[in-house]
């Protein structure tokens, strides 16, 4: 593995939560939309990742996060009966996504400091380098 090798695994890591703290704002962002189906409702979005591994001793690959994809909850939405809104169906039930707002914090707060992480490992990779290439002076 080249000690370049680092930059590219930090920098997945940072794709990944970016793409992780994307999705929790447009989950809390319709939080509190209302559907007057359940087809049409919205469900939170979750990202799937799996750690990439390569052949260590093949000396160009590199390990790193793979983005395998979003998946959509299953977990049933929140039916609420309430007969005089303009979005209620014919049995008076209105659709409120599958949300959980705390949840959603705390992967906010999970995936900022999980790339915030990835930011020091960077610096510190840039920094030690910087420090070899110096002590040739």
């Amino acid at each position: 593995m080249s000690a370049l090798s680092v930059f590219d695994i930090a920098g997945s890591g940072m794709n990944a939560q970016s793409l992780r703290l994307n999705l929790v704002a447009s989950n809390i962002s319709n939080a509190n939309s209302v559907s007057s189906s359940l087809d049409e409702v919205y469900k939170s979005r979750q990202p799937v990742f799996a750690a990439q591994l390569k052949d260590v001793m093949d000396k160009s690959a590199t390990t790193g996060v793979e983005i395998k994809g979003v998946v959509e909850s299953q977990a049933p939405p929140v039916m609420e009966y309430a007969p005089n809104h303009p979005m209620a169906d014919a049995d008076g039930y209105i659709y409120k996504p599958n949300v959980n707002t705390i949840e959603e914090m705390a992967n906010m707060m999970s995936a900022s400091r999980s790339y915030q992480n990835n930011v020091e490992v960077l610096n510190t990779a840039k920094q030690l380098m910087l420090q070899t290439l110096r002590m040739g002076k």
